[in-house]
């Protein structure tokens, strides 16, 4: 198996939503940026509820989406894993990001929004657990995955649990 590494966090100061995923798949370590893959439906999404084209630059969508103080970050800084498919990863191998390090940096964060049910499972029973009871205490969600390999849920419906969730703490 492959080591994997995550990005480092996307985020603003004072954010107010922290998304995370699990782990970047191939498509998106290869391009060195968060949902890379065509058919990932995460930029269309946020796009769609942050008011932004997901079609800009790599970075015009970061700006935007910090801008909407949304920050971007996966649970695992590394596992190994073959291929993109969360079941993939070596359960053995993960390593949580430093999420009581960037808690005690970005105070104003309110929620954290799980992209599917890995980034849920890991974040609930590898983050959660050791940080500070004031973040654990957070609400934590988990939204559909936007995931390409998802396809079992329309657009459609994706976009509109997205959207609850994200409004309901941004407005």
């Amino acid at each position: 198996m492959t080591r994997v590494r995550s990005f480092a966090p996307v985020a603003a100061e004072a954010a107010r939503v922290l998304v995370v995923g699990s782990m970047p798949g191939v498509a998106s370590l290869q391009a060195g940026r968060y949902y890379a893959h065509p058919r990932n439906a995460f930029w269309p999404i946020v796009g769609a509820i942050c008011g932004f084209d997901p079609g800009l630059a790599y970075a015009a969508r970061l700006d935007a989406l910090c801008a909407a103080g949304v920050a971007l970050w996966d649970v695992l800084q590394s596992c190994e894993r073959v291929g993109s498919l969360d079941s993939d990863i070596d359960a053995a191998s993960a390593l949580p990001n430093d999420f009581a390090g960037f808690f005690a940096r970005h105070g104003a964060i309110t929620a954290v929004l799980c992209n599917g049910g890995a980034a849920f499972t890991a974040y609930t029973r590898r983050v959660a657990p050791t940080l500070p009871a004031s973040v654990a205490a957070l609400p934590v969600e988990r939204l559909p995955s936007t995931s390409p390999a998802h396809a079992g849920m329309p657009f459609d419906a994706k976009l509109a649990a997205w959207r609850a969730a994200l409004l309901s703490r941004l407005c």
